[in-house]
């Protein structure tokens, strides 16, 4: 009966269900499972280093109260720092002005910083550290578990085995006490492995029930990452507002204090009046303050290192405008700052109602930046040219002409066609959204002006074929007794349109 006993034994550990291979912890689940234990660990060191990272961004002291965070935020030791400067200033100052301003706004742009970051905090940065401390460690951790029983179901197995052959070996031999001592001990390892093997079966279901509990909550951990980028959006849309506001409170104040350049003469101030009107009322085929400026500039100022890029007398420029405005030829004392000059002509061609590229080709002039081809972007250059105005045309190619005559001497003055693009473009065109303020440009509208521009300089000869002269009225000389180089010779300028009747000039003009 006892080797019966054996034999029967011997047939439960032969069977598949008790095998002696080793078995890991992946051979227990299904595909769908596995793919989903693969997620676990890059879940949670996504979580771990995007809580790290994003707590590094914070201003304010982590788990802080409002009023505490705000205070010692960077923003509100600029807002104080201001505070106290426009306290020492004038209550007429517009420098005060603008200071008790700043004041208000960087404060308030502290507290919208408080606001994000404790909503941060809230629903993005708690959340994440949750999951990456507290739920995904779990998860893993029962893996552990799993991994360990099953290790040890597989070596009560392999002992289980050997029991089985020293069993049989004994019942061979005849029956005795060695005999009736391996069959109780196989009947202890049996009992062991049924016990270790329960076990396996129960933390195998608790592992494939956290698994499929990630599953469904992971479309909620992925809405972590999305809210993040929702409270980020909110605080740069109300950072603008607060912004644009303020910006607009500025504008409004300085326009009421800022002082008008124009006189009262048969024609109105040449700034800010539309190139049209101007050219109308003057009978010019040029713009005054446009000839004006180059005709100096080619004088005194080709050499001049930083032309255009280097801001002018406040005073100097104010008084050059004024006489420009009141169309006054008494200029001589301006050849000496040729800085203030190039700021005279920025000023006209960013004050037009309408930029000398008009509105109509904004569009047109920023399809033509984007293309790679260069005899693609030529050809479009010269279609959009030739689809300006005639005035705005005439006016862009005397501009264009003296530019890349300004380019020729880069060495010297330092002005490539890229950097003349650079300060000189937001002048040329704008956006009708952006009002002719070069500050409300973005920075790919910037970039694809400073393209045309700078493209516009490199192919002047292509795009507006023939000379031009320079002093087209007559009217500009540069004085005798300044020691200057005088304008270099230029050729007659080639037909472009001409008006239908010689221009007159003004009694400004003479």
């Amino acid at each position: 009966m006892m080797k019966r006993q054996f034999n029967r034994m011997r047939q439960q550990l032969s069977h598949p269900n008790t095998t002696i291979r080793a078995q890991e912890a992946t051979e227990l689940l299904s595909e769908d499972l596995l793919q989903i234990e693969q997620r676990i660990e890059p879940a949670k060191r996504a979580a771990h280093s995007v809580s790290k990272r994003l707590q590094a961004c914070l201003q304010g002291q982590c788990g802080s109260e409002m009023d505490k965070r705000v205070k010692k935020l960077p923003l509100m030791a600029l807002s104080t720092a201001m505070a106290e400067s426009f306290k020492e200033l004038d209550t007429e100052s517009s420098l005060g002005k603008v200071l008790e301003m700043g004041c208000c706004i960087q404060s308030s742009l502290a507290k919208i910083v408080a606001e994000f970051e404790i909503s941060l905090e809230h629903y993005v940065l708690q959340p994440l550290n949750k999951l990456s401390e507290e739920e995904l460690p779990t998860i893993l951790k029962r893996k552990k578990t799993l991994q360990k029983l099953i290790s040890d179901w597989n070596a009560i197995k392999s002992r289980l085995n050997q029991a089985a052959k020293s069993s049989s070996n004994s019942t061979g031999a005849g029956a005795g006490p060695g005999a009736s001592s391996a069959a109780n001990k196989l009947e202890i390892l049996k009992e062991e492995e049924e016990e270790v093997k329960r076990k396996v079966e129960q933390c195998k279901d608790e592992y494939m029930a956290d698994l499929y509990h990630f599953s469904t909550k992971e479309d909620i951990y992925a809405s972590y990452f999305t809210k993040l980028l929702e409270i980020q959006a909110q605080y740069h849309r109300q950072s603008l507002e607060s912004l644009d506001s303020a910006l607009a409170e500025l504008r409004e104040s300085h326009r009421q204090t800022e002082p008008a350049f124009t006189t009262e003469t048969p024609v109105a101030g040449y700034y800010g009046v539309s190139l049209e009107t101007h050219l109308k009322n003057l009978g010019r085929e040029i713009a005054l303050p446009i000839e004006a400026c180059v005709m100096m500039l080619l004088a005194s100022g080709m050499k001049e290192e930083g032309l255009f890029r280097l801001a002018a007398g406040a005073s100097v420029l104010r008084k050059l405008k004024s006489s420009l405005a009141s169309g006054s030829n008494a200029l001589e004392e301006f050849y000496s700052d040729p800085h203030a000059v190039a700021g005279a002509l920025k000023s006209y061609l960013r004050e037009l109602p309408q930029p000398l590229m008009t509105f109509d080709l904004y569009d047109e002039w920023v399809k033509v930046a984007s293309l790679k081809d260069i005899d693609s972007r030529i050809q479009s250059l010269r279609d959009t040219c030739s689809r300006l105005p005639q005035d705005s045309y005439n006016n862009l190619r005397y501009l264009i002409k003296f530019l890349a005559k300004l380019a020729e001497h880069q060495e010297v003055n330092k002005m490539t066609p890229s950097n003349i693009a650079i300060v000189l473009g937001p002048n040329l065109l704008w956006s009708q959204q952006s009002t002719g303020d070069p500050l409300q440009l973005d920075l790919a509208s910037v970039s694809s002006i400073q393209a045309v521009v700078e493209a516009l300089i490199q192919n002047v000869d292509t795009l507006f074929p023939g000379e031009v002269d320079f002093n087209v009225s007559g009217m500009f000389m540069p004085p005798t007794n300044t020691g200057l180089c005088k304008a270099a010779p230029v050729e007659e300028p080639t037909p472009m349109t001409p008006p239908a009747s010689t221009p007159t000039l003004l009694d400004g003009e003479a």
